[in-house]
């Protein structure tokens, strides 16, 4: 492996390998310097900057992160690379590639042209040398559509999870929260539940529920339980009518390995959805979620610093052309990102680097309350990613999701971020919205219980 170097003023500063220069250009954040790779002080990561924006494309198709013998996801990504799709960037600097994304040349065409050309590393490496503005803006230029029963990614729409999530796995409780939600617009992306007691027969129930509710008032939406994928294959098995298979994933083999998959299990899975035929408007079938500091926290980041990581798992997730992708950005801790500041950053990252590769990125836009931010942060971010185009964003009864204890987006910050930004729900669930007396002729919510859900309301104990 060459060293690399650069010189500022008086000194030179040395770098052991590609590696440890992407390490080191990385803007500052907690799990960087609990891992050891973070630079020493601003001016050591602003001279990696400087040799990472020098550095040609082509040394990422050159200089492996991960050895390609030993790690399934390098093998992926060199073996997937599109050699004519990165011909036209094939020239260029990492700083080259930044002036490029940010030109008018850089069109929404020009980008869904280049995106298989991409490998993760080259998007983290300029990502690292972006300002938040460059990342918002490149981001929105990046369009990303996929579909099951609702199309996700559309130009100016903004998609929401519906997260019912209940400490018990009440039925009452849980339907009290889809019914919550639905009455302030959200859940076109996917009425999705993580369950408390993780088990085929709880995950066979939940499923049932959510279909059973989304037949029955013709929801334009599709459902989720977010289950290890082998429970999930073990329920499509016993004709559980499941629609999007989920699974965390990561950026190398051995933090895929700690989540107990790999590549051909994620296939068997995605085989097994597709098999069952349930979408209407498409057949994107996979969720996927990540995370920056998922490597760390399982000690199989090799060395990397915990954003590059991040993107490697965008490499999985494109792999397997997913309905949803999801950075659940400030849900590890203040370990891995401190505070409000790292948070933001490392959302509209997360969120540029996965519509760079061509994925339909959305965020949980979310903190642990150890962390050092607040609902202010939130506010800021949620703000950011709509701006930048963001497929998709979490609905959560008041913000707090009592089940799995951290702070996130509620139905209201979703219907602020849609009227200040002019964002519309998809367009399936937009008709059904106003079909279903929830949404009036200009957009605004009713103004008592629509009678189509008063019934459903007298259920509730």
């Amino acid at each position: 492996m060459p060293h690399y170097t650069h010189i500022v003023g008086a000194r030179t500063y040395t770098f052991r390998d590609l590696k440890d220069v992407m390490a080191r250009a990385t803007p500052a954040r907690a799990g960087d310097y609990l891992a050891g790779v973070a630079a020493g002080s601003a001016e050591e990561r602003v001279a990696a900057q400087m040799l990472l924006a020098s550095l040609p494309l082509t040394v990422f198709l050159n200089e492996a992160l991960v050895p390609y013998e030993d790690d399934e996801v390098t093998r992926l990504i060199m073996d997937s690379h599109d050699a004519a799709a990165f011909a036209p960037l094939r020239h260029l600097t990492v700083g080259d590639l930044r002036n490029w994304l940010l030109s008018d040349e850089a069109d929404e065409a020009a980008l869904q042209a280049a995106a298989p050309g991409i490998t993760p590393e080259m998007a983290a490496a300029v990502s690292k040398i972006m300002r938040i503005q460059d990342l918002v803006l490149v981001a929105r230029k990046c369009r990303v559509v996929t579909s099951f029963r609702s199309t996700i990614g559309l130009p100016g729409r903004l998609a929401t999870r519906l997260q019912p999530n209940h400490p018990q796995d009440d039925a009452s409780g849980i339907a009290a929260s889809i019914l919550d939600g639905l009455l302030y617009g959200s859940g076109d992306a996917v009425i999705g539940i993580n369950p408390a007691t993780d088990n085929v027969a709880q995950v066979i129930k939940l499923v049932g529920m959510l279909d059973d509710i989304i037949s029955r008032y013709g929801i334009p939406t599709q459902s989720c339980v977010l289950t290890h994928v082998t429970n999930t294959l073990a329920a499509i098995e016993r004709g559980a009518p499941v629609d999007l298979v989920f699974q965390s994933i990561a950026g190398t083999q051995a933090a895929n390995a700690g989540f107990g998959i790999d590549l051909a299990l994620l296939a068997e899975a995605q085989q097994a959805a597709l098999a069952l035929g349930r979408g209407t408007v498409g057949n994107n079938v996979m969720y996927f979620e990540t995370g920056q500091g998922s490597a760390l926290s399982g000690n199989s980041h090799h060395g990397m610093d915990q954003q590059t990581c991040e993107a490697r798992a965008y490499a999985v997730a494109r792999r397997f052309q997913p309905l949803l992708v999801n950075s659940v950005v400030g849900f590890i801790g203040p370990e891995y990102l401190y505070d409000g500041k790292q948070i933001i950053r490392a959302g509209l990252e997360d969120h540029f680097c996965a519509k760079l590769l061509g994925l339909p990125m959305g965020c949980d836009v979310c903190y642990t309350n150890h962390a050092e931010a607040d609902q202010d942060d939130m506010d800021v971010l949620l703000t950011l990613l709509g701006s930048a185009g963001c497929n998709f964003i979490m609905g959560i009864p008041g913000s707090d999701d009592i089940m799995l204890n951290y702070q996130s987006t509620s139905f209201h910050d979703a219907l602020y971020v849609r009227r200040v930004l002019h964002l519309k729900p998809a367009p399936q669930f937009e008709a059904w919205l106003h079909a279903m007396q929830i949404f009036s002729a200009d957009a605004t919510l009713a103004s008592a219980i629509p009678p189509s859900f008063q019934a459903a309301l007298l259920r509730l104990p």
